[in-house]
Formats: structure tokens, C-alpha cells, sequence
């Protein structure tokens, strides 16, 4: 009895022992919170001024999808009065006040890396080129992205924007990513951007909210604003990559976290497209009242678009239009 009695007795000093050790571990934890990854500037080579963008349109697009696109890269530096606001034009203007502002102001101090950023960046639609042929087969590897691109000829300091058809099988794609973004000639300031077609591969990922998401808080899908889930999906996506390519282009500019697998612009915003977004809700959004249709920008030709929000590294929040 009495060993019996000293074995509780050691037992309850062990479990006291192990509850204090537990609350000054999190009294530790609390007091000396480890500080938060920010999203900085790391003194690289931004783009600006006039980037002239060249298309290459692989696979088979129709000219309906193709207009989508291109109107939407219209939009990007259209006057600001030109669309109703919230406009694409804002979206992007957005995008020079909380980077290549910046970016600017840093280079103004060692005058280093391209003083024309302090400029507004303007997009400017150079050429496309099409490849319904699918010249390099229809299953490409990510290390091809760069060579297709080169075809599409981009300009100094532009963006080779590669699009692939939605029978076009990229590696990688819907298991770990919806596009990519690199640099095409570091030397001559030129980038690409890629992005697919999802239609038919995975529109629950790489096209939510206009499909049912493949996992995660399942919710009804949206209207697409321009009647095409994978062309409205890839908007996105373009959209996200090319807020990347612009303010990361060579892997020293603005982004998050390791350099291989960065977070940048738009990617440190995954999913937020209005205020009150979480998980499973894109947000507060606009309705089209005559197709139902969720958006929240504006643009050219009366086109309405979906467009991802944008991290502000000055509050550590994401910024939406609406």
C-alpha cells in the first residue's frame, strides 16, 4: 500500500512538473513571437516603361478566346477614364504604387538598377503569333517554356506571354501550378509568362470560382464574366504571373519567402478576389444584372474581368478593388 501510495504520489509531481514546463513554453512562445517572412524588395531589376508584350498562342485557340486575352492586356494601360471604375487600368496602376514605386525610390538611393522605374509602367500589346500545330508536341516540359517563348519574340525590357491550348498537357500543371513566370534573356530584360487553357484538365483548380473547386469548402460556382470558364480562369492567371514577371522578373525584385518558390504580388494573395474572402469565398463582388456574371474590374470593349488581389507590403494585407 504504501509503495502504491508513493507511485501517485510521484506521478502527480511528474504531471505538475510537465504542466508548468508547458506553460512557460508558451509563455515563451507568446513573448518572443518569431517575426513574419515580409514581402521586400531585394534591390534586383523590375520592369518599366513601355513593356511591350508578344503573344504565342499554342494549340488551338478560338478568335472569340483569343479577344478575351488580348482586350484584357488592352485594358492593363488604357486611359484611366476609358473603363467605368473599378477598372483593370486601377488594378494595374495598383501595381506601380506598391512596388515599382518603391523599387524607384530604392534605386534613386544607389543608382543602380533601372532608374525608369519611378515611371508608370505601361503595357503595351507588340504581336501574336500562333502555333495551332503545336509544333513541340502537346506534352511540353517546363524547361521548353523558355524556347517557346523566344519565338514569340519579346522586345527589350517586354514579356513573351506563352499560352497553351487546354488539350496541351504542361508538366507540372493542375498538380502544383496554374502558370509561371521566368526570364527569357536576364541581359536583354525580357521575361515570359505562361499560363493554360484549364478547361478540361483542372477548371476546379486552376479556374475556381468559376468551377466547382476540386478539394477544400465546396461553394456553387460563379458566372464567368466573359462566358468562358478556362479563358476567364486563365485571365487570372495571366493576371497573377504577369503582376510577378513585372515586379520579380529575374528573382531579385519584390517577393516572399525562398527565392526558388517564391511569394510575390499576387500569389501572396491566393484566392482573395473582394473584401471578406476566405477559404471557399472569393470575396464581395460585383454582378452583372444582365448575365449574372461575377467580376470586379472593368475594361476595354465593355469587357468585364475576375482579377486576383494584390499584396500590400506597406500593411501585410491583400488590396482589392472591391
Amino acid at each position: 500500500m504504501a509503495k502504491q501510495n508513493l507511485l501517485i504520489l510521484l506521478l502527480m509531481v511528474l504531471a505538475t512538473n510537465m504542466a508548468a514546463a508547458s506553460v512557460t513554453t508558451r509563455k515563451l512562445m507568446f513573448l518572443v513571437q518569431p517575426q513574419p517572412n515580409q514581402l521586400t524588395y531585394h534591390n534586383g531589376a523590375v520592369l518599366h516603361g513601355d513593356i511591350p508584350v508578344s503573344v504565342l498562342w499554342y494549340g488551338r485557340f478560338t478568335a472569340a478566346q483569343k479577344a478575351i486575352v488580348s482586350d484584357f492586356l488592352v485594358s492593363l494601360s488604357a486611359a484611366p477614364r476609358a473603363s467605368p471604375a473599378p477598372s483593370v487600368s486601377q488594378w494595374w496602376s495598383s501595381i506601380h504604387q506598391l512596388y515599382l514605386s518603391k523599387a524607384a525610390a530604392a534605386v534613386g538611393k544607389n543608382g543602380e538598377h533601372g532608374a525608369g522605374a519611378a515611371q508608370i509602367a505601361r503595357v503595351v500589346l507588340s504581336g501574336q503569333v500562333s502555333d495551332e500545330g503545336c509544333s513541340l508536341g502537346k506534352s511540353l516540359k517546363l524547361s521548353q517554356l523558355p524556347a517557346l517563348a523566344a519565338r514569340a519574340r519579346p522586345a527589350k525590357g517586354g514579356i513573351a506571354l506563352v499560352l497553351t491550348a487546354q488539350d496541351v498537357v504542361v508538366e507540372g500543371f493542375c498538380r502544383s501550378r496554374c502558370g509561371r513566370h521566368g526570364p527569357v534573356d536576364a541581359k536583354a530584360g525580357t521575361a515570359y509568362v505562361w499560363a493554360s487553357n484549364s478547361a478540361t484538365q483542372c477548371p476546379g483548380q486552376c479556374a475556381w470560382p468559376f468551377h466547382q473547386p476540386a478539394y477544400g469548402p465546396q461553394a456553387p460556382p460563379l458566372a464567368p464574366p466573359n462566358g468562358d470558364v478556362g479563358m476567364d480562369g486563365l485571365v487570372i492567371n495571366v493576371a497573377s504571373m504577369v503582376a510577378g514577371a513585372v515586379t520579380n522578373p529575374f528573382g531579385d525584385g519584390f517577393y516572399q519567402g525562398d527565392r526558388a518558390a517564391p511569394l510575390e504580388a499576387a500569389t501572396a494573395c491566393p484566392g482573395v478576389y473582394g473584401k471578406g474572402a476566405y477559404p471557399g469565398y472569393a470575396g464581395q463582388l460585383l454582378v452583372d444584372t444582365a448575365t449574372g456574371a461575377s467580376y470586379n474590374a472593368n475594361g476595354a470593349h465593355g469587357r468585364k474581368y475576375l482579377l486576383p488581389a494584390l499584396f500590400d507590403p506597406a500593411t501585410s494585407a491583400c488590396s482589392t478593388l472591391v
